[in-house]
């Protein structure tokens, strides 16, 4: 999925979970940046033929399997990509974290702000 559907989807879920996304337009961005790049590495490792392991020659010419590069690549984007959907509150945690310094926020109101509050609603 490239960069503009991924910042699309991102939004969506926003407003699914009722989180505001504004003042996040560059992390948004950035995580939608890292998703199109994900995706990217995710389909060299299928047209590659999938493998989880392949051959590496040492410097003394032993061959050797390890871990295809491109998986930890896309393990990494994978674990990095977390972080933001935390921080943006579209994982349990991260929505359930949001939604506690929103409800913290209300409590620590005085009660004349709670009034002007739910007149402006």
């Amino acid at each position: 999925m490239t960069a503009k559907k991924w910042k699309e989807h991102i939004l969506a879920q926003m407003e699914l979970k009722g989180t505001d996304s504004k003042g996040f337009e560059s992390v948004i961005d950035t995580l939608a940046n890292l998703l199109e790049q994900r995706d990217k590495i995710f389909a060299q490792y299928k047209k590659e033929g999938s493998l989880p392991l392949v051959e590496y020659i040492s410097n003394r010419g032993e061959k050797n399997r390890v871990t295809n590069p491109l998986l930890k690549e896309w393990n990494n984007m994978n674990r990095d990509a977390l972080v933001y959907w935390r921080e943006l509150g579209l994982t349990p945690a991260g929505l359930r974290k949001i939604n506690e310094e929103a409800l913290a926020k209300q409590n620590n109101m005085s009660a004349l702000d709670k009034v002007l509050a739910n007149l402006e609603k």
